[in-house]
């Protein structure tokens, strides 16, 4: 065997899967940028004014991108995991539980998960919209159908949602390859017409034209923005293909390709400014308009694909670390664990997006709502990349201040730049994220108060079990299993059964799930288990956040010699009916809130795939 030729091998294989999958929504940007920029703002075509935005561009390309999330974010991993909640869940651990720094910290961190979803539901709306856009460069009498053709593409995308992606997933690197491979090549050719726009290279031109333009130049960059939406992907996505071959594919194939669509773009503004009313279709020659067309609605699904399958990922990571009631997932492929499939979350974007597209209309004014989400999570970034960089890797403070307050400057004049969208569009994706945050902090509080009220009404677990074998009830064969998430007390459901069967199985599992702040938990440290007496056992299962609950798999595998039959194990739960009261606990209107959540929650045996044929639901009234 060849190591070297391995790796090149296995470092090609996932450079092209990043292709395919990582840079898809940054990669569809040139579609609707350079329109918005000029078209949007009716800045005029001058040469200064073109010099200024493609400096810009370039720029901002250059230092979001390029510096802060491909050169230094990705050096902040968790166990090789990116994204701001493993980033999130990597810090947590180095703040004591309960204290004030961490909930503010934890609040940070989910309120740039809830702006990511607001962005997820823009981007396939304005995405396929500017690619179905094309037809009417070349068919004006089109333009009625290009509402209902972008709806019906979406609606088949998030159809197809539940069969999986790993056949067609195969087609998006090649699909991505001859994408960006055509943008370079259509700005190559528009470039070569007027080389002079390559002085826009030099950031004097985005000086001159801050000096030129004061105060409107400002807010320009609320369009100049949408050159850089896609960027946390590729530190979100880091876990699946590795810092290498993302910032390999990059730099040596991606940066280039964007960078010369965008001048050529810029050339071809220059030298037609009627081409302003879509740039980027006339860039490309008159007889390639519906190949292109066609290249850009596959290119536009590809990015739709991704921050569809992102949201699946990270609303499974918010519910491991308590965030949310557990949902039904899942999976659409017998080898991959992370190609996850949620019904809820796709059906609740899928309506999300048709109102979407239904309601702006077109990419121009979805524009409009497209930016504050996601600058607002490049500043979330950038404040927990300085406590990693403060508390993990040692840094000076002075250092770290200076890093921080660069990224900042960058971060917070886009955001501000975006501000002034919120009347036009720019409310919908904060409405969004404003909604998922208090869900998500309803949700944990809630839970914590659950726990306080049963932790309450308890009774000792090792004292328990003495009374039991000292005046032991009927035994009956089998096995009995009680989840529960205090390891300390006696079940709910074993009180419950002990109550109303009068038996006890004889052998007896307190079983106890922790989630731990790392993505996967190997299979070695899976499961620990104490033995409390005689055939009385405690035992504890770990996941990491991006792990499969599969708690018949964790007892099927137990490393401790004890068997576990699954047609000869019964397992316990207490299902609490909550009673809202007014008291110490929540609003009202929260704690009513958050009952209804439960209610809706899927079933624990869904959730740790457990067969229903083996479960037992125990209720209980509890006020809170």
């Amino acid at each position: 065997m060849n190591p070297p030729l391995s790796d090149k091998t296995t470092t090609g294989t996932l450079a092209l899967g990043a292709l395919g999958i990582v840079f898809g929504d940054i990669g569809t940007s040139p579609l609707y940028t350079m329109k918005e920029v000029f078209g949007g703002h009716h800045l005029p075509l001058t040469q200064p004014n073109v010099l200024g935005i493609l400096s810009l561009v370039f720029w901002s390309l250059t230092l979001v991108v390029s510096v802060k999330y491909v050169s230094v974010m990705m050096r902040a991993d968790n166990k090789g995991e990116g994204g701001i909640l493993a980033l999130l869940s990597l810090l947590q651990g180095q703040l004591p539980l309960g204290s004030r720094a961490r909930r503010v910290l934890m609040s940070l961190g989910f309120l740039g998960a809830a702006l990511f979803f607001g962005d997820t539901l823009i981007t396939p709306a304005i995405s396929v919209l500017s690619a179905v856009e094309g037809l009417e460069m070349g068919a004006p009498a089109l333009h009625p159908f290009i509402v209902p053709l972008a709806l019906g593409i979406l609606v088949g995308l998030f159809a197809i949602q539940q069969h999986g992606t790993a056949s067609i997933g195969k087609l998006f690197g090649p699909v991505m390859l001859v994408w960006f491979g055509v943008l370079g090549l259509l700005g190559v050719l528009a470039i070569l017409d007027h080389p002079q726009i390559l002085a826009a290279l030099l950031p004097i031109h985005a000086l001159q034209f801050f000096a030129q333009h004061g105060t409107a130049s400002f807010f320009i960059l609320g369009a100049v923005v949408l050159a850089i939406t896609g960027a946390e992907a590729l530190y979100a996505d880091m876990g699946h293909f590795g810092r290498h071959p993302i910032r390999l594919v990059w730099f040596g194939y991606v940066l280039p390709a964007l960078v010369l669509n965008y001048f050529g773009q810029g050339a071809l503004l220059l030298a037609d400014p009627g081409a302003v009313r879509n740039p980027f279709y006339l860039l490309a020659p008159s007889w390639a308009l519906y190949p292109m067309i066609a290249l850009a609605t596959a290119a536009t699904v590809i990015a739709s694909q991704a921050v569809i399958s992102g949201a699946f990922s990270v609303t499974r990571q918010v519910i491991q670390m308590g965030y949310a009631p557990r949902l039904i997932i899942r999976h659409t492929s017998a080898s991959e664990a992370g190609q996850i499939y949620i019904p809820f979350v796709n059906w609740t974007l899928a309506v999300g997006v048709a109102l979407l597209v239904l309601g702006f209309q077109s990419s121009s004014n979805l524009a409009a709502a497209y930016g504050i989400a996601v600058t607002a999570t490049f500043a979330i970034d950038t404040l927990l990349l300085g406590l990693v960089m403060r508390v993990l890797w040692d840094v000076g403070r002075k250092t770290t201040l200076a890093i921080m307050l660069a990224f900042l400057a960058i971060d917070l004049a886009f955001f501000g730049a975006n501000v002034v969208k919120i009347p036009d569009g720019g409310w919908f994706p904060l409405m969004v994220a404003m909604t998922l945050f208090t869900l998500l902090v309803t949700w944990k509080r809630g839970r914590e108060i659950v726990a306080e009220r049963l932790r309450e009404r308890a009774l000792p677990l090792a004292p328990f079990v003495d009374s039991l074998l000292a005046s032991p009830p009927l035994r009956v064969p089998g096995t009995a299993v009680f989840m529960t998430a205090d390891p300390n007390g006696v079940p709910a459901a074993l009180l419950h059964n002990l109550k109303h069967n009068k038996v006890l199985h004889e052998r007896v599992v307190i079983l106890n799930v922790r989630y731990a702040e790392v993505p996967y938990v190997s299979d070695t440290a899976r499961l620990e288990m104490e033995k409390l007496a005689e055939d009385f056992y405690h035992v504890v299962v770990r996941y990491g956040f991006m792990d499969d609950t599969d708690i018949p798999k964790a007892l099927a595998n137990c490393p401790c010699g004890m068997r576990f039959d699954l047609m000869e194990t019964t397992f316990f739960f207490s299902r609490e009916n909550l009673i809202p009261t007014r008291g110490d606990g929540m609003a009202l209107w929260r704690e009513h809130l958050f009952a209804a959540m439960a209610r809706n929650a899927a079933s624990p045996m869904t959730f740790f795939h457990i067969p229903a044929n083996r479960v037992v639901e125990l209720g209980a009234q509890l006020e809170i």
